[in-house]
């Protein structure tokens, strides 16, 4: 595995994306409460990014069809789209927002 540091905590506004590339992948990053979210940054309906939703209530709504995907498992929730969108395991550490990667069996 490894832990990519992609952020700081306090440069995440509540409930509104952020893009970031990490180890080769595009993410959107959403702090919603006390948590931190990392999710593949393409609608699995359309290509939007997925960091130009807003993200409430555990959900981030794609901004241009208005899919829904569950921000804990990735799930598409809602049509149009039908495929769920990678998540990342994200935490924070002394104010630093890291996401964890598995490595790819070859």
């Amino acid at each position: 595995m490894t832990r990519v540091r992609v952020a700081r905590w306090d440069a995440l506004a509540e409930g509104v994306g952020r893009p970031v590339v990490a180890a080769g992948r595009r993410l959107a990053l959403f702090r919603v409460g006390d948590e931190v979210f990392a999710l593949g940054d393409r609608c699995s309906h359309a290509e939007a990014s997925l960091a130009e939703g807003e993200a409430a209530a555990g959900t981030v709504e794609c901004p241009r069809h208005g899919a829904t995907f569950d921000l804990h498992t990735g799930a598409a929730l809602t049509f149009p789209a039908t495929r769920a969108v990678p998540v990342y395991p994200a935490e924070v550490v002394d104010g630093e927002v890291f996401v964890v990667f598995r490595e790819e069996a070859s």
